[in-house]
């Protein structure tokens, strides 16, 4: 007799088998069976429509099931999928070519992964060869990846359990302007001083064999913490007085999401090296390292090695050319900044509306808003970021919220560069409603 198929199976059933055949790897499933997605939103089994202000996993940057990348999917699966690690096509060739061609001299030199975990590892990697050194430092609420050095240069969450870290990993304060450590007179985040600050900490530290620093523009598992302008400038100048490298992760923030093809233009900070990932496949796995010839020659002499099974894979380089067609033929840098002013507007409507918004902050279509229970202390509610949650997936709403020790509930909002108007304003409405329905049941 044949096995029942997912069609057939009952929702008990699908979710029986779901408790008790998958290893849960963070937080709680999301109670619903998607069936599909289309554009800025997924649909359930049962039929119900969801606006997904996530975009996925924060990737999906073109919607859900793009036609031009199902084409090229469908068409580069049938001529050209996978290859020898040692082996080159075109696609991959020409992905390194144009991602060149957007970028600042020197980064000119690509190579061409799967996830931003291992692209953040490869870069370290790669830090640590060239330079000689060991050490690295990042923000103590940053979010580079799960793999070994990803994860040890992440500390906004999954550190408590697993043993030791791997050695010379070092945090610094992130800047937080809503919730500042070290204030000017006026109460504003001093962030030169807490830089300062941070550094000599470091050097206290350091056993002399300082790497690299790997930091996001924007960090937005840490909660949409924007570092203010002039902080990267300084911060690459205490790299470059100390012999270390400055590694960008732009993940989540690259790709035209924040309103530049690359969130450190605004900086004027070109990194040494620059890591991509998520917005780069569009939601398909896809990542990319990104240095300058003087690097990668220095890392080969000394042997870099990188050998991966899906290195410099057709398939997904193929996804990643028709991503940068669709980013500059539709000008999706121009209309990230466009919605993004949308989207930042309602987001300012609704916190003159409710109390419990305390703060509203990012860029483009990356913007973060922080619930509290008092605007005054900032004092947070964790319960009050998940009944918000909650409501907003009843009433057709996909969100999510970073909740962290000493932190409000932070939701994350990065809908697709393709979304319409109405999209936006349908979603700001959904979240308002959901706002107004949580708060009175506190």
């Amino acid at each position: 007799m044949a096995a029942p198929t997912s069609e057939t199976t009952s929702a008990d059933v699908f979710w029986a088998d779901a408790d008790k055949h998958l290893v849960r790897y963070g937080g709680a499933f999301t109670h619903e069976i998607i069936d599909h997605a289309e554009g800025s939103f997924v649909f359930t089994e049962d039929g119900r429509r969801i606006l997904d202000f996530t975009s996925g996993q924060m990737s999906a940057i073109l919607g859900h099931s793009h036609p031009e990348i199902v084409d090229t999917v469908r068409r580069q699966a049938a001529k050209l999928d996978h290859l020898f690690s040692g082996m080159l096509s075109r696609p991959v060739v020409d992905l390194a070519r144009r991602l060149a061609e957007t970028l600042p001299a020197p980064l000119e030199k690509a190579l061409l992964l799967t996830t931003g975990a291992e692209s953040n590892e490869a870069a370290i990697r790669m830090a640590k060869l060239v330079t000689g050194k060991h050490e690295i430092v990042s923000f103590a609420r940053s979010w580079h990846g799960m793999t070994q050095a990803a994860a040890s240069a992440t500390y906004s969450a999954g550190r408590k359990g697993y043993g030791p870290a791997a050695p010379g990993n070092f945090a610094i304060p992130a800047p937080n302007a809503y919730r500042p450590d070290f204030t000017d007179a006026d109460g504003n985040l001093d962030w030169r001083r807490q830089l300062d600050f941070g550094f000599e900490m470091i050097d206290a530290q350091s056993v002399g064999s300082l790497a690299a620093c790997i930091v996001e523009p924007i960090l937005s598992s840490g909660g949409i913490i924007e570092p203010p302008p002039g902080y990267f400038a300084a911060l690459r100048e205490k790299c470059r007085e100390r012999g270390m490298l400055l590694i960008v992760d732009e993940a989540q923030t690259g790709l035209c999401r924040t309103g530049n093809w690359y969130a450190f233009e605004r900086d004027g900070v070109v990194p040494d090296i620059l890591t991509l990932s998520k917005t780069l496949g569009a939601g398909l796995p896809l990542a990319a390292v990104l240095t300058s010839a003087e690097i990668e020659q220095e890392a080969h002499d000394r042997g870099f090695l990188f050998f991966t099974t899906h290195v410099a894979d057709p398939l997904p380089a193929a996804v990643g050319n028709t991503v940068l067609d669709v980013l500059a033929r539709d000008h999706l840098d121009e209309r990230a900044l466009q919605l993004g002013g949308l989207l930042r507007h309602g987001l300012e409507r609704i916190a003159h509306r409710h109390e419990v918004v305390g703060d509203i902050r990012g860029r483009g279509l990356l913007a973060g808003l922080e619930l509290v229970v008092d605007r005054e202390t900032k004092r947070s509610s964790d319960e009050l970021g998940a009944r918000v949650t909650r409501r907003c997936l009843e009433l057709g709403l996909h969100m999510n919220i970073v909740q962290l020790p000493g932190m409000g509930g932070v939701f994350r909002i990065a809908p697709p560069l393709t979304a319409s108007e109405e999209e936006i304003s349908l979603g700001l409405s959904i979240l308002d409603e959901a706002i107004g329905d949580a708060v009175k049941t506190l």
